[in-house]
């Protein structure tokens, strides 16, 4: 089939290119002049592994291509794909619906008869409504389907979670849409991959429902974990024992510094706002956003107490992980920009390293010496703070390390380390819930 994706962000990007690796014939369109120059240059905007090559192999088999001419793409066109940014509005925490409309206004005089366009973005329940109303105003002689396929992509895993996913929801409300979605993704469903059929606002909000339940796991287990500090248990202990469970399940039970990205907390925000407009609170939600903007600041009192509180003027700590999670060079909401604010208003001067995220870091933290590696920000610092879990960091040298700091004060906000290991070598440790 024909496909065209609106947008080369995250989920544009990565959707057309999986798109495209089934066989279908995939035009990304952006207006971003500097994305699409990349791409066509062969570089990839963003970080996600194994996007390069996947990219790659599909432009040169000619199913993939860019452009930034939708009046060229559009032509024998079977689904449009809006994939375009719904960052939270200022003021209310609602989602940004700009982009997707202005999307679908401009789209509208272009588009072919019997064409499916789909929200693949995360948007608010009604949109799809939205939608079909502003292409009916623009188009009102085209016979065109209105559809929702919200996207369960987590960055670093992005790939495999498209082509191998637990499900595929599709939110369509004619038979016309659901039997072009079905062909779309008749690759995965041969492999008996669940596609799940239900009604447009259906779809809307499961995309919603769905990050807001794995935010709650992780607020849940941070709390639990705060409270094994105070009553001497070890929540890694606690997680186990419970995520055994099969109706609880032990992802998303690992404690941390909270939780950050591009989804949860655009969208819990915009949940809490969809629940208040129809008079339905979302209490349980509140509590969550408050507890994880909470957690977030915590972490950097937390590196405080270590240090000793007090004055702390003159001292010096290394972060290693700024991105709000491994793989990925996303810095979106990431708690380290909490952590690192926190140490700076203190007066602790930071060193900080991070494999993929220094170049965002950059617009968001200032102040802040960025190293060539996690032994360089840790040479002549005061403390160690571990606050993303990258694979580099899980294995560091320990004896090397304290060589390098002034104070052997090992701060581990992932619990990646051993207590006894790293008390063992002389190292003062703190971790979560430990």
């Amino acid at each position: 089939m024909r496909i065209v994706m609106i947008g080369t962000g995250y989920v544009g990007l990565v959707s057309g290119a999986c798109f495209a690796d089934f066989g279908h014939e995939v035009v990304c369109v952006d207006k971003d002049q500097s994305k699409i120059d990349a791409l066509l240059n062969g570089e990839i905007p963003i970080f996600e592994p194994g996007l390069d090559e996947l990219v790659a192999k599909n432009v040169a088999a000619g199913r993939l291509s860019f452009t930034l001419d939708l009046a060229e793409a559009l032509p024998g066109t079977d689904a449009v794909f809006i994939a375009v940014g719904t960052p939270s509005r200022r003021g209310d925490g609602h989602a940004d619906l700009s982009y997707v409309y202005a999307a679908a206004r401009e789209m509208a005089p272009l588009l072919p008869d019997g064409v499916v366009v789909v929200d693949k973005s995360t948007v608010p329940v009604g949109t799809g409504d939205e939608v079909e109303r502003i292409i009916r105003e623009e188009a009102p002689e085209l016979s065109f389907s209105v559809a929702s396929n919200p996207e369960f992509l987590r960055e670093g895993a992005a790939i495999d979670d498209f082509k191998r996913p637990d499900r595929v929801v599709i939110g369509v409300n004619d038979a016309h849409a659901e039997s072009v979605l079905e062909e779309i993704y008749r690759p995965l469903t041969r492999n008996e991959s669940p596609l799940v059929s239900m009604s447009r606002r259906g779809a809307e909000l499961t995309k919603y429902a769905a990050n807001a339940f794995l935010a709650t796991k992780i607020g849940f287990i941070n709390e639990i974990a705060d409270l094994c500090e105070k009553v001497g248990a070890d929540v890694r202990d606690v997680s186990k024992g419970i995520g055994l469970d099969s109706r609880i399940g032990n992802r998303f039970l690992m404690p941390g510094p909270g939780y950050g990205g591009s989804c949860f907390p655009k969208d819990t925000l915009a949940l809490l706002k969809t629940g208040q407009d129809y008079e339905s609170p979302l209490r349980i939600v509140e509590s969550v956003v408050a507890s994880n903007d909470q957690r977030k600041r915590g972490m950097g009192r937390k590196v405080i107490n270590a240090l000793g509180g007090g004055d702390l003027h003159g001292k010096t700590v290394a972060v290693l992980g700024l991105t709000f999670k491994a793989n990925t060079d996303d810095m979106r909401d990431s708690p380290a920009i909490s952590v690192v604010q926190a140490l700076q208003d203190a007066g602790i001067e930071v060193k900080a390293y991070d494999p993929e995220g220094m170049e965002q870091a950059k617009k968001v933290l200032s102040n802040v010496t960025y190293c060539e590696g996690p032994y360089e920000a840790m040479d002549g610092a005061d403390a160690l703070v571990i606050v993303t879990e990258w694979d580099t960091f899980r294995a560091l040298d320990l004896d090397r390390v304290k060589g390098l700091l002034k104070d052997l004060i090992f701060v581990d906000l992932r619990n990646l380390y051993s207590r006894s290991d790293v008390e063992g070598t002389g190292f003062k440790y703190i971790g979560v819930g430990r």
